[in-house]
């Protein structure tokens, strides 16, 4: 019993240390979102740090039609690297969580 447990507690510590490097790895995976019109372009990283936006001169003209696409296109980039985010997390986490019935649909 002690050493199983003791086991889980090595498995634990190992599954720490692979989400700090995965958090680490999605700081340099970068993720482009365009405006439907591709007028406005988003460049975010998984962890959610945007880098880049890129304009079309022509939305400078409307300043209430540019900051509506602004929030848009920055909220779908963010949804986007959430996802990523997320899927790269839970893939992690699950790999090092013991075979418990159940626990499958907690990382879905």
């Amino acid at each position: 019993m002690f050493g199983d447990m003791m086991g889980m507690m090595g498995k634990l510590k190992e599954t720490q240390q692979k989400v700090e490097a995965t958090k680490k790895r999605l700081d340099t995976v970068t993720l482009e979102e365009k405006s439907n019109d591709n007028l406005i372009s988003v460049t975010i990283t998984a962890n959610r740090e945007i880098k880049k936006i890129e304009l079309d001169d022509s939305i400078l003209q409307d300043k209430d039609q540019l900051e509506d696409y602004l929030i848009m296109t920055i909220n779908k980039a963010i949804q986007k690297a959430t996802s990523v985010n997320e899927a790269e997390l839970a893939a992690v986490a699950k790999e090092g969580m013991p075979n418990i019935p159940g626990m499958d649909s907690l990382f879905k």
